[in-house]
């Protein structure tokens, strides 16, 4: 567990626009981890990036414990070195146990805007993927992911008949509410997590759907299960259908729609908003933005004419309930902290367990020893059947002996530092402590042995 760390910001820390700066396009995650894995000295290494947070989960090489990752994360992330000590304002870190805690609890929700949405289990498991695929994601980074969505998955069952809500309802809510009651179209850009909740959302509401992605194939599929249709993100570019709202969670490091394009969304409004003359909302589209870095500049949507909702005015929103929210949580809360405590002793107990088998053995061949000596002087005189019983009776007490310090020893390693652990092992010195015993002792011991038994 000591070799597990994580660091990174979210909207918890930071403003949206520094995790928009320190974000990884999801293009060029492939080529990137690799190399960021080695700049960071690290075996292992999972970016999780995603509306809000910017997250590296890594694990070190063998023996080594997890550090404080900050200021080489911030480095590498943004290109070039900050001011001293921006790094320790910026980032959050975590380490062992913590590091641990706080993955089962963002893969939950818990550490979510939106608290106990479940939308984040789908990222973390899309970032371990795209790890797997870059070749970064090793056993121990495979343990606690899977750990984690295992977590997710039986919390969700806990919650079984609650509908968790998430950042999308809330944008579903927003274009229900420009839409006014009107059934016009809606453009979803992007096919993610966010987007599809919020297609569904909205197709329960019988709003047109129109589903915009760069490639077909997944525009295609969640258009069928929206009653949609899709289309091609070049081609919306160029020719922009007629929508009142658009909703955006494409990746990328810039924009999606650049200024030309929305001119055309919005003068393609205004130009349907004519024939409605009563209608004070048309010609005035609404773009609910989850991008980061945003799939639509603020000042290019302005410029167009289109109300902007980023992720700043979202997250911004759901932060007064967030607290109810949390309380509504608390079993799931007392869910996480069984297995944490759990985990902590199966994961200590599997980090020792090679010495604890060490241990018993030398009981045992202490205990052997003692009594193959005894056999050949103080109870030489004893039959076979009372040397075989003697020899079993000493093989049980050696177990039974031993069983109290393994006991203690699996207990104490949930808690203790690995320092604490080598210590004891190192003081302990069983097989030392057999070999250099006195041999006089065997002879002052001898001439009893002489005497029959009774």
């Amino acid at each position: 567990m000591h070799q597990i760390g994580a660091v990174g910001l979210s909207y918890r820390n930071a403003g949206i626009d520094e995790v928009a700066r320190l974000s990884i396009p999801k293009g060029d995650l492939e080529a990137r981890l690799p190399a960021l894995r080695d700049a960071l000295k690290v075996s292992e290494l999972l970016y999780l990036g995603t509306c809000n947070r910017v997250e590296l989960l890594f694990a070190t090489r063998d023996g080594e414990s997890a550090g404080d990752l900050r200021e080489a994360a911030l480095e590498q992330l943004s290109g070039g070195r900050f001011a001293p000590g921006r790094a320790s304002r910026l980032l959050r870190a975590w380490a062992g146990e913590s590091a641990l805690e706080h993955v089962l609890l963002l893969a939950c929700g818990l550490d979510s805007a939106q608290a106990g949405e479940r939308e984040i289990a789908g990222q973390l498991r899309l970032a371990w993927e795209a790890a797997r695929t870059a070749g970064t994601s090793g056993p121990m980074l495979d343990r606690l992911v899977g750990e984690a969505l295992a977590m997710a998955n039986r919390v969700q069952r806990l919650q079984a008949g609650v509908r968790a809500r998430s950042l999308a309802d809330l944008a579903a809510v927003r274009v229900l509410d420009h839409l006014a009651g009107t059934p016009d179209t809606v453009a979803l850009i992007g096919v993610s997590p966010m987007t599809r909740r919020c297609g569904l959302a909205l197709h329960r509401a019988g709003i047109p759907l129109l589903i915009v992605n760069r490639t077909l194939g997944p525009a295609t599929e969640l258009a069928a299960s929206v009653s949609g249709r899709a289309v091609l993100l070049e081609q919306f570019r160029e020719q922009p259908a007629v929508v009142a709202a658009l909703v955006l969670a494409a990746g990328g490091g810039e924009p999606i729609l650049d200024g030309r394009s929305l001119q055309l969304l919005g003068e393609s409004a205004r130009q349907a908003s004519r024939a409605r003359p009563d209608d004070r909302r048309a010609g005035t589209p609404l773009a609910v933005d989850f991008g980061v870095p945003p799939n639509v500049d603020p000042e290019d949507a302005r410029r167009a004419g289109i109300t902007r909702i980023g992720m700043s005015e979202l997250v911004e929103e759901v932060q007064e309930q967030r607290v109810t929210e949390l309380l509504r949580l608390a079993p799931v809360r007392a869910a996480i902290d069984e297995r944490l405590a759990q985990l902590r002793e199966e994961m200590a107990s599997r980090a020792i367990g090679t010495r604890l088998a060490e241990l018993r053995g030398s009981f045992e061949q202490i205990a052997a020893d003692e009594i193959r000596r005894a056999l050949s002087a103080e109870l030489r005189s004893l039959t076979e059947d009372q040397r075989e019983a003697m020899q079993d009776l000493t093989s049980r007490l050696a177990r039974r002996l031993a069983h109290l310090p393994i006991s203690g020893m699996r207990a104490a390693a949930a808690h203790a530092t690995p320092e604490v652990i080598d210590a004891f092992f190192r003081e302990a010195r069983l097989h030392r402590a057999a070999r250099t015993e006195p041999d006089s002792r065997d002879a002052a011991a001898a001439p009893a042995a002489e005497e029959p038994l009774p």
